[in-house]
Order: structure tokens, then sequence, then C-alpha cells
């Protein structure tokens, strides 16, 4: 069907050249999510499969926002605007000169949004592109005790500091035994557990990625006295 509408679109074109009509094709309202971590390389696929004589492929950073990079194809030209009044592309974009995709280096929060690609040629093309930015994730920090009251459980308590978007878990095996999220940045969570005798593992995640940190409590917390009757096998639960 696209074929069918590229080759009525190009016969138009041909017909009312005269009149410096232009086709448009992409949906305005189509827009790929694409998802990355601080510090990382992303790549946004023009779509073009390789090299025409006669492209020109304009990048923008938000919708019809400050131009980023120009490919003339024709001219056989790179042009890449990287030194905007914000300099926060600096040093970080490139471009394939075949199909006109564009990588952005050593990405971080402040390149999340959309990015608008436009190929023009006898007929012209738009894709955008919503690119979200996760910060790395920090390693689980895991503590014991064993309160002074009591020597039939330990105390395990997971956090992490700074961070945003992400949600901290207690995991005994593949068995989810607590949870708590942050939606905002900056944030410190912290999740406790009371346990006894056996391995347990705490993970912080986000949609992309997850640090996994596990533990054994008689590495953090002193043994039960074998004189106690309380300290027989138990199930672990959360506290609140």
């Amino acid at each position: 069907m696209f074929d069918r509408l590229v080759l009525f679109c190009l016969c138009c074109c041909c017909l009312v050249g005269k009149l410096n009509m232009l086709c448009v094709f992409g949906d305005s309202d189509a827009v790929k999510s694409v998802s990355v971590t601080e510090g990382d390389s992303v790549t946004l696929d023009s779509g073009v499969t390789d090299k025409q004589s006669d492209n020109l492929i304009t990048w923008n950073f938000k919708t019809n926002g400050p131009l980023i990079a120009k490919i003339d194809q024709a001219a056989n030209d790179i042009s890449i605007i990287d030194d905007g009044p914000d300099k926060r592309f600096r040093d970080r974009l490139k471009v394939d000169h075949q199909t006109g995709s564009l990588t952005i280096t050593n990405i971080t929060t402040q390149h999340a949004g959309v990015y608008q690609v436009t190929i023009s040629s006898k007929i012209k093309i738009i894709y955008r592109f919503n690119v979200t930015v996760y910060a790395r994730l920090p390693v689980p920090v895991i503590i014991g005790d064993s309160p002074q009251n009591s020597s039939s459980y330990c105390l395990l308590v997971c956090s992490v500091v700074n961070v945003g978007h992400v949600t901290l878990s207690w995991y005994k095996g593949n068995s989810l035994l607590s949870s708590i999220s942050a939606s905002d940045l900056n944030n410190s969570l912290s999740l406790r557990l009371e346990c006894l005798d056996d391995s347990y593992s705490c993970v912080v995640s986000n949609p992309i990625s997850n640090w996994t940190r596990y533990v054994n409590i008689t590495d953090l917390c002193r043994p039960c006295s074998g004189m106690l009757a309380s300290c027989g096998k138990r199930l672990c639960m959360p506290t609140v």
C-alpha cells in the first residue's frame, strides 16, 4: 500500500512540478520511543538504507526545533551544528553519511526529548523519536543488625541514594517479598527486612537495567543462641 502511495505521489509531483509542490510522508503523531542509560551511546535510524545522490537529510532537536545536523548527499557535505547556545551537544554528535542516521555519544539526561529527522528528495519523509535517558543505577548498600531485645531474627536494610524512576525490591529466590518505588529524581530509598537463617537479594531497577546484591544473613548478623526455642527456622517477613 505504501509503495503504491509513493508511486502515486511521484506521478503527482511530476505532473505539478511547475507549481513546486512537494509530497510529504510520515505520521506527525507517530513517535518511536527509545530508551538509553546515561553515559551510553544511542543511534537514531533515519530509515534510509543506502546513499542516494539527491537526499537532503536534516535532524532537529524537538519538533521543528533547532537544527543539529544536515547531510546533503548531492553535495557530499555533512554539517553538525553542536555549538548552540547551551552547548549540550558539543562533541557528542555523529552522522552516517550513507544513511543519515544520527548517533549521540556519552548521552546525559539533558539530551532527553524528541528528535525529528526529515528526508527530502522527490518526496519528503519525517520521523520522530522520543528519547528517554535513565541515570546509571547505583549498587544497593545492605547493612544488617540484630536488635538487642531479640536474638531470633536479623534486620536487613537495603538502600540507594540520589535515584529517580527506580524500584527497590527484596527477593527470596524468585519470590518478591517487598518493594518501594521513586518517581522523582534525587530520591533516597530504604527497604527493611526481618529475616532468619537464609539468603536474600536486593534489586534496584528501572525499565531498562537493574543491579542485584546478594546477601546471607550469617555474614551480617550474629547467629541466634542455640538455647532459644524462638530461633527455629521461619520465613522472613518484610517490615514497613
